[in-house]
């Protein structure tokens, strides 16, 4: 019996301090120019993700890159406490600055295609308990575009 309860001991600790799993990237919904402007604009946009885990997280930081077909469109950050449910869906509202220079140079291959590149690449921190680890992401997806 102390032998049943002592490996029961064990693997409660062991899934307790589990080491979070990266979200996986479903994409992206709600895309919206905030502010046009001559050089840049201010888009806004949900990022969808799925936890993976068996538990719930907390997401405290987001910091990561984001390219169109291969070029930086901009740099996206969010600095705050979200509390993201197991094996669940959630999205992220996003806003970032871009240069339309940047996004003027595909244009022409992204209206003939109607698909894009979309890359994001960065990091995040996330924890359990008051304990957050950084957990690296990247992310490459082929996105329909409809006009």
């Amino acid at each position: 019996m102390k032998n049943t309860s002592l490996i029961a001991l064990i693997l409660l600790i062991l899934t307790a301090c589990q080491k979070p799993k990266g979200f996986d990237y479903r994409g992206v919904r709600n895309l919206n120019i905030e502010q046009l402007g001559s050089s840049k604009s201010s888009l806004s946009l949900e990022m969808v993700y799925f936890n993976p885990n068996n538990f719930g997280v907390t997401l405290k930081k987001i910091d990561c890159d984001v390219s169109l077909n291969k070029n930086y469109l901009g740099r996206f950050q969010l600095d705050t406490l979200m509390h993201i449910p197991k094996k669940a869906e959630f999205s992220i509202p996003s806003k970032m600055e871009v240069d339309w220079k940047d996004i003027i140079k595909n244009a022409f291959t992204v209206v003939l295609s109607k698909e894009v590149l979309i890359s994001v690449k960065g990091s995040t921190r996330v924890g359990k308990s008051g304990i957050f680890i950084t957990v690296p992401f990247n992310y490459e997806e082929q996105q329909t575009i409809e006009f």
